[in-house]
C-alpha cells in the first residue's frame, strides 16, 4: 500500500497530479497491453480486432509485428491493416526477422501493433529486447498495442518455474506492465484452451502432444491463470487509487477490500496484528499496520519503545505493510482517517480501550472518535483482553541505560547568554522603556532553548526572572516588590519563559530526533541497496558483518548452520573459531530462536551477544556481537538498530539461499530428465538391434539347413548392420561421456577438408544407401587446423541425421565456401525442416524431434556431440530451414589458421 498524505482540505495529492500529468504530457505516447494466462487464449487475436476497431474509428493504425503462429484465423485478422515489412539480419548463417523500428518511427502512426513483448531481439538489433523498442516508440509518441503471458512478468518468473517446472528466460519487468495506460486480461478457462490445443489452433499436433503432457496440463493452466487474475487486479486497483488522489476523491470506494491495523505499545496490539491477518486472509485483501507518531511517543519508556517495534516486525513477518507517519492532525482519529481515506482503506481495526471513563472525559478517546468520523469505512473494534500476547524477545536482553553523564557547560552557557541579554537590556532601557526589556530576555532563554535543551532552557527561564525582577522592577537591586502589578508582571513573565523554553527545547527534541532518524534511514537504505547488489553467499555475510561493526561499533559474527551444525561463515573483524561457552550460547540461540549470551538471561556467561536471524521461514542463522566495554552491549536505541539490520540481513541471506535451492532443484531435475532419457534409450534404441541380431541369429541357428544361401546373407547383413548400429549407440555415449568429463583434446593438424569429407561419405554409404549425395566442395579452400578422427565423426553424425529425418531417394547436399576468415560447410537435406521453436533445442542432449513414424530411431545425442567436437576445434554449428524448399541445413563454421594463410602464400 503506499503511504500517502492526504489533504485535510480534500484537495488532489501532488504525487497523483504529477503521474497523471506524465501520462497526459504530449508527445508521449500511450501503452495498452493486452494480458492472457497461457499461449493460445487469443491474446493477438483480441488485439487485432481492437485495431480494427480503431481503423473504422478513423485512427491511424500500422503492424509494427505480429506473429500469427499459423493461426487461420490470426492471418485474416492481419487483412486490411498495414503492415511495416520486418527487417531481416544474418545471425550464424541463416536469415532472421525483426521489426523495424526505425521504419516504424518514420511511417509514425497513431498506433503501432507490437506483438510478443518478451521478445529477445537478434543480435546486432538496436535494442537487446522488444519492450525497450516499445519504449522508444512511446517516447516518440506513436501509441502502442502489444500482447504478453503472464509468465513473462519478471517479479512472477519464479512463481511460474515453481508452478510448471519450466523457468521462462524472456522476461519483461514489471516497470514496463506497471507503467501500461491500459490493461486488458484475455481469459479463457482450462478446459476451453485445452480443446483449441487439441484442434490445433494453437500448435501442430506433435507440439500440441507435449504441450498437454506438460506445460497445459488442467492444474498448470488454473493457476497460471489466478496469477494473470491477480497480477491483472493489482494492477487496476493501483490506477483506481491513483485516479481518487488525483481527483481528491474522498474514499473508500469498495472496489476491493484493504485493511488497516492501527498499533500502540500496548502488549496486546500483537494480538491485533495476528487477528487482522486472518481476516485478511479469508477476504484476501492487502492489510497495512499503522503506527501514529506524535508527542507522546516521545516520552515512552524503552520497554514501550521495543515492545512497539516488536509489533510492527510482526506485522512485516506476518506478510502485512508496517508504517509510522508522524501526527499532523488535531487528533490521533484525524490521522488515521486521513490516511484510511487516501489509501481507500474499507475496514479499521483497532483494539478496545482499557482507560477509565475519567480519563476520557478529560482526554478524549481515540476508539470514539474513529467510530464517529470513519464515514463509510467499517470499524472493528477488538476486544484486547482477548488478545493476549507474551513477552517481547527484546525484553530477553539487558540494554545500557543512555549515556547521559552531567555536563555543566551547557548550564554554565545559560547563565553566560542570559547575562548577556541582561546587558542588552540595560543599554535599550533608556530608550525604549521597561516594556520592551522582557522581550530581549524571553529572546535569550528561546536561544539557550534551541541550542541547549529543555533543562539548561528552565534555569535560564529562572535566571531571567531573577535578573527581571532584581534590576527593572521597582525597587531595583532588591528582590521586594511594592508595587501588586509588578508581582503580577514577574510571575507573569517567569511563566512565559518557562512555557517558551519548553516549546523550544521540545521542538529543538524532534528535530534532533528526526535528523537521526534520517541519518540512520539512510544508512540503512544503502545497506539494503548494497544487498540488493550482492549475489553470493559470502558477499551478503560480509556485508551484513561489515555494517552491523560499523553503524554499532562492535565485533560481529555470523553462523550459518551446514549439515546440521552451526558453523562460523563471517566475521569483522575476520573470526573463524568460538569458544565453549560462545558456541553452546549460540546453538541455544539457535535451537530455541530466542537471544542468548552475554547480557541475555541464558548463558549470561559468554563473551557474545547472540540473537537468531530470523524470516517468515523461521531461523536461518544467528549473529554473535561483542565490544571491549563491560556491562550491556547495547543502548535501547542501538538494540532496535541492531533488530534493522538483522532483518535486512537475513532477508538477504534467505534470497541468496533460495536462489542456490532452485538451482539445486533446476539440476536435480535436469540429471532426472538425463537420466529418464538414457533409459529410454537403453530400453529401446539398444535394444531394438540386440533383439535383431539375437533374432537373425537364432533363425539362423534353428533353420540352418532350410535356408537359401540368398537368405542367410541376408541375415548376416542384418546382423552386421544392427551390430553396427549399436556399435554407433555405444560410441555416442561414450563420446559425450569423454565431453562432459573434459577427457576430450583435439589433436589438431592441417588437413583438407574434402578429404576429411570423402571418409566420411565412404563410412556412410550404408545409411546414404537410399538417398543422392550432392556434393558441391570449393577447389581452393585453405587447409584447416582439425582433429581428422574427431571431425569425421562430426560429418558422419550430420549425414546420419539427414538421412533420418529425410524421406528417401531425395538428395543430401554437402556444400562448402569461405566467408572472409572462416570456411563454411554445409549439409542440407529435404525433409520437412525443424520447427523454429526447436533450431537450438537440437543440439541438447537425448533431443529429438518428433516427425513421422518412419524416422529411424536413435539416442539424440549425435547433434551434442557433433556441437561438442567442433567447438572444441574452436568453431561454430547452427542449424536453420531451408529458404529455397523444405528442409533443413547444418552450418559448420571453421576458422581459417593463421598458417594455412602462410602456406597459401608460399604456394
Amino acid at each position: 500500500m503506499v503511504q500517502l498524505r492526504r489533504d485535510p482540505e480534500q484537495r488532489p495529492l501532488p504525487e497523483a497530479l504529477l503521474e497523471a500529468a506524465k501520462r497526459e504530457q504530449g508527445g508521449v505516447g500511450r501503452l495498452k497491453i493486452f494480458v492472457g494466462a497461457a499461449p493460445g487464449v487469443g491474446k493477438t487475436y483480441e488485439m487485432l480486432q481492437s485495431a480494427h476497431a480503431k481503423l473504422r474509428a478513423g485512427a491511424d493504425v500500422v503492424v509494427g509485428f505480429v506473429e500469427t503462429h499459423g493461426r487461420a484465423e490470426t492471418e485474416t485478422l492481419l487483412r486490411g491493416l498495414e503492415v511495416i515489412p520486418r527487417k531481416r539480419i544474418e545471425y550464424r548463417g541463416q536469415m532472421l526477422e525483426e521489426m523495424d523500428l526505425d521504419a516504424v518511427i518514420a511511417r509514425h502512426p497513431q498506433i503501432a501493433l507490437v506483438d510478443e513483448l518478451a521478445h529477445t531481439n537478434v543480435e546486432g538489433s538496436r535494442h537487446p529486447k522488444r519492450y525497450l523498442d516499445v519504449e522508444e516508440l512511446l517516447s516518440r509518441g506513436i501509441d502502442v498495442y502489444t500482447a504478453v503471458n503472464i509468465q513473462h512478468i519478471e517479479s512472477l518468473n519464479d512463481v511460474v518455474a515453481q508452478i510448471t517446472h519450466v523457468r521462462v528466460r524472456e522476461t519483461v519487468p514489471d516497470s514496463v506492465f506497471d507503467r501500461a495506460d491500459a490493461i486488458e486480461l484475455i481469459d479463457l478457462t482450462p478446459d476451453d484452451l485445452i480443446q483449441r490445443l487439441k484442434e490445433g489452433k494453437v500448435y501442430v499436433p506433435k507440439q500440441a502432444e507435449r504441450a498437454l503432457e506438460h506445460y497445459f496440463s488442467p492444474g498448470n493452466l488454473t493457476a497460471l491463470r489466478e496469477l494473470a487474475l491477480r497480477r491483472t487486479a493489482e494492477r487496476v486497483d493501483e490506477q483506481l487509487l491513483t485516479h481518487m488522489q488525483a481527483n481528491a476523491i474522498a474514499g473508500p470506494w469498495a472496489a476491493g477490500e484493504r485493511i488497516l491495523v492501527c498499533v500502540s505499545e500496548d502488549p496486546r496490539a500483537a494480538g491485533l496484528v495476528r487477528y487482522t491477518k486472518r481476516v485478511a486472509d479469508r477476504v484476501h485483501a492487502p492489510w497495512t499496520a499503522i503506527s501514529i507518531e506524535t508527542r507522546r511517543s516521545m516520552q515512552l519508556t524503552d520497554e514501550q519503545r521495543d515492545q512497539l517495534a516488536e509489533t510492527m516486525r510482526l506485522a512485516e513477518a506476518l506478510g502485512g505493510e508496517a508504517l509510522t507517519i508522524p501526527g499532523v492532525g488535531r487528533s490521533i482519529a484525524d490521522d488515521i482517517i486521513q490516511f484510511a481515506q487516501a489509501n481507500n482503506v474499507t475496514q479499521i481495526i483497532i483494539g478496545k480501550s482499557s482507560r477509565s471513563r475519567w480519563f476520557e472525559i478529560m482526554r478524549g478517546s481515540v476508539v470514539h472518535d474513529l467510530v464517529r468520523r470513519s464515514g463509510n469505512i467499517t470499524v472493528n473494534v477488538i476486544a484486547g483482553d482477548e488478545l493476549p500476547t507474551g513477552p517481547t524477545m527484546s525484553t530477553a536482553v539487558q540494554t545500557a541505560a543512555r549515556p547521559e553523564p552531567f555536563n555543566p557547560r551547557p548550564y554554565l552557557m545559560a547563565l553566560v547568554i542570559v547575562a548577556a541579554g541582561l546587558v542588552v537590556a540595560e543599554a535599550i532601557q533608556p530608550w525604549f522603556g521597561i516594556e520592551n526589556v522582557d522581550l530581549v530576555l524571553l529572546t535569550a532563554v528561546v536561544a539557550v532553548a534551541v541550542r541547549y535543551g529543555l533543562w539548561p532552557s528552565l534555569l535560564a527561564a529562572v535566571a531571567a526572572s531573577l535578573c527581571y525582577n532584581f534590576f527593572f522592577l521597582p525597587p531595583i537591586y532588591t528582590f521586594t516588590i511594592t508595587d501588586p502589578t509588578n508581582i503580577a508582571a514577574f510571575f507573569l513573565f517567569m511563566l512565559v519563559a518557562m512555557l517558551v523554553s519548553n516549546v523550544a527545547a521540545r521542538v529543538r527534541s524532534q528535530a534532533d530526533t528526526a535528523i537521526g532518524r534520517i541519518r540512520m534511514t539512510e544508512q540503512l537504505y544503502a545497506f539494503s541497496r548494497k544487498l540488493a547488489g550482492t549475489a553470493t553467499l559470502d558477499d551478503v555475510l560480509w556485508a551484513t558483518a561489515y555494517q552491523t561493526a560499523l553503524m554499532l561499533k562492535v565485533r560481529v559474527v555470523l553462523l550459518l548452520p551446514e549439515d546440521g551444525v552451526l558453523t562460523v561463515k563471517a566475521g569483522y573483524p575476520p573470526e573463524d573459531q568460538l569458544d565453549k561457552a560462545d558456541l553452546a550460547a549460540a546453538n541455544w540461540a539457535w535451537s530455541n530462536d530466542r537471544p542468548a549470551g552475554r547480557g541475555s538471561d541464558t548463558l549470561p556467561g559468554a563473551k557474545r551477544l547472540f540473537l537468531p536471524m530470523r524470516t517468515g521461514r523461521g531461523s536461518i542463522g544467528v549473529i554473535g556481537i561483542d565490544n571491549d566495554r563491560t556491562g550491556p552491549l547495547l543502548t535501547p536505541d542501538q538494540r532496535r538498530l541492531l533488530d534493522a539490520l538483522v532483518d535486512q540481513g537475513a532477508l538477504a541471506i534467505e534470497r541468496v539461499l533460495l536462489v542456490e535451492d532452485m538451482d539445486k532443484v533446476k539440476r536435480t531435475v535436469e540429471s532426472e530428465r538425463l537420466r529418464s532419457a538414457l533409459l529410454t534409450s537403453i530400453s529401446h534404441d539398444l535394444k531394438t538391434p540386440l533383439a535383431s541380431v539375437l533374432g537373425a541369429a537364432s533363425t539362423m541357428r534353428d533353420l540352418e539347413y532350410g535356408l537359401s544361401d540368398t537368405e542367410k546373407r541376408d541375415l548376416l547383413a542384418t546382423v552386421i548392420d544392427e551390430s553396427e548400429r549399436l556399435n554407433r549407440f555405444i560410441a555416442n555415449l561414450l563420446d559425450m561421456t569423454k565431453l562432459e568429463s573434459g577427457a576430450i583434446v583435439p589433436n589438431t593438424a592441417l588437413h583438407d577438408i574434402g578429404e576429411i569429407v570423402g571418409s566420411a561419405l565412404r563410412r556412410g554409404s550404408k545409411i546414404l544407401s537410399r538417398h543422392r549425395i550432392s556434393l558441391e566442395l570449393d577447389a581452393d579452400l585453405p587447409m584447416l587446423e582439425l582433429d581428422a578422427v574427431l571431425f569425421e565423426q562430426v560429418i558422419f553424425n550430420l549425414l546420419d541425421n539427414a538421412a533420418k529425418y529425410s524421406p528417401s531417394e531425395t538428395t543430401i547436399s554437402i556444400r562448402s565456401s569461405r566467408d572472409a576468415n572462416s570456411v563454411l560447410l554445409q549439409i542440407a537435406d529435404e525433409g520437412e525442416g525443424i520447427p523454429p521453436a526447436e533450431l537450438e533445442s537440437i543440439f541438447d542432449k537425448f533431443y529429438r524431434v518428433q516427425k513421422a513414424d518412419h524416422v529411424r530411431p536413435g539416442t539424440g545425442l549425435g547433434l551434442a556431440i557433433s556441437r561438442g567436437f567442433v567447438e572444441a576445434m574452436h568453431g561454430r554449428i547452427s542449424a536453420a530451414n531451408r529458404t529455397d524448399r523444405s528442409g533443413a541445413v547444418l552450418t559448420i563454421r571453421l576458422p581459417i589458421p593463421a598458417s594455412a594463410g602462410k602456406l597459401d602464400t608460399a604456394a
